[in-house]
């Protein structure tokens, strides 16, 4: 068996690397190891307008729940305060969308399809085949058949725990605490705020991370929590969190996000690695869908060009890296940035900054500019390592 190209994992990093690699007129394989695509869920199903537009496809009702215009955040001492989302302009944040990614995955896996792209489901690939140093192709299990399939681009869009990057020598490594550990309920009951995603923080809610609410319309919720601990579970945070909400859980989720920084180098002969097996997650939220969709469809093409080109050099792919950097690469650092500077704000110091911003009625960055002196001046005098965080966040 031999294609051009083939994709091992079939989320939105397989399947969008797929759709736009068979667009530029290549014969590609996506695999995938369950027996579905599309579930089980693994993130809390948020993301961008912008998404779409890398996709180059509408936003459809029939995978789109609902159309979030603000976010309100819950410091420790339960105050809060909102920010307005609208449109990406620099100062207030683009409109956010929340999918339904059982839905979603799948449309996109179809889409591929569609394109030309032939699929295999629960199937699981062994090995690679490496001829000489170079990545030829992957041995691929099927309902107990084991198989070669040649190739002349291996995509790695396998998550987390890539096993495809390390594999092909690439440095996939990562500690325990580069990790955050996530479980999430889809409920049904509360009275969910339909218009705002609800962001609560503190290291008694969830310590290293975060717990949130994201409405999916008719009272019903993605109601999650991410937390680097060593002492509990993300399962055990989530059930002291949700058991505060009047809401039944239908559904349980959990994993992981990968959260200070890519892998050094996503690519090497005939292969490269997207989403979260190249751990391109913003490190400040864990959001990827629209990270991952930006850096699958660039693989794609520049897979499609490879070959075409007759050349799937380290030094031909390395395109790939450039153009994932160019596109998105300054946002992850930015990212990384305002992780560290969170991770070293204390509650006490998110109390004091989350009353300030809501007693000042700030909600994007154009209102900060409202802000009088006397007030900085105030908050910092009796915060005043928050001056410095801020600076390192300028």
């Amino acid at each position: 068996m031999k294609y051009d190209v083939v994709v091992v994992g079939g989320r939105i990093g397989g399947s969008v690397s797929s759709l736009f690699a068979s667009k530029n007129d290549v014969d590609v394989l996506m695999i995938e190891k369950r027996q579905e695509i599309g579930t089980p869920v693994q993130c809390a199903e948020g993301t961008s307008l912008g998404t779409f537009k890398i996709l180059q496809m509408e936003p459809s009702p029939k995978y789109v729940c609902t159309e979030i215009g603000g976010l309100h955040v819950h410091s420790p001492d339960n105050n809060r305060f909102t920010i307005k989302l609208d449109s990406d302009d620099g100062f207030v944040l683009e409109k956010k969308l929340i999918l339904e990614r059982k839905i979603f995955d799948k449309h996109l896996a179809i889409e591929s399809a569609k394109a030309g792209t032939d699929v295999m489901v629960k199937t699981t690939v062994k090995d690679l085949i490496i001829k000489e140093g170079k990545v030829c192709g992957v041995v691929a299990k099927h309902l107990g058949q084991t198989m070669d399939i040649q190739a002349d681009v291996v995509i790695a869009a396998d998550g987390l725990e890539s096993n495809i990057a390390r594999m092909a020598g690439l440095n996939s490594y990562q500690t325990p605490n580069d990790v955050c550990s996530c479980a999430q309920y889809e409920m049904v009951g509360a009275d969910f705020d339909p218009d705002h995603l609800e962001v609560y923080m503190g290291e008694e809610m969830a310590p290293g991370g975060y717990a949130w609410i994201f409405p999916k319309g008719e009272n019903v919720a993605n109601v999650g929590i991410g937390v680097r601990s060593s002492t509990e579970t993300a399962y055990h945070y989530l059930k002291k969190f949700a058991s505060k909400l009047d809401a039944t859980p239908i559904e349980l989720n959990v994993g992981a996000v990968p959260l200070y920084g890519t892998i050094d180098k996503t690519f090497t002969d005939s292969l490269m690695v997207v989403g979260d097996a190249a751990r391109q997650v913003e490190p400040a939220t864990g959001g990827g869908i629209h990270i991952t969709a930006e850096c699958a469809r660039i693989a794609g093409e520049v897979a499609a060009e490879a070959v075409k080109n007759e050349d799937t050099s380290s030094e031909s792919l390395k395109k790939y890296e450039t153009l994932w950097k160019a596109a998105v690469g300054g946002k992850l650092e930015d990212s990384l940035k305002y992780r560290k500077i969170i991770d070293k704000i204390t509650d006490e110091e998110l109390n004091a900054l989350s009353k300030f911003l809501n007693d000042e009625k700030v909600e994007d960055i154009r209102s900060l500019g409202s802000v009088s002196k006397l007030s900085i001046l105030k908050l910092i005098k009796n915060y005043p390592r928050l001056l410095r965080l801020l600076k390192d966040l300028m």
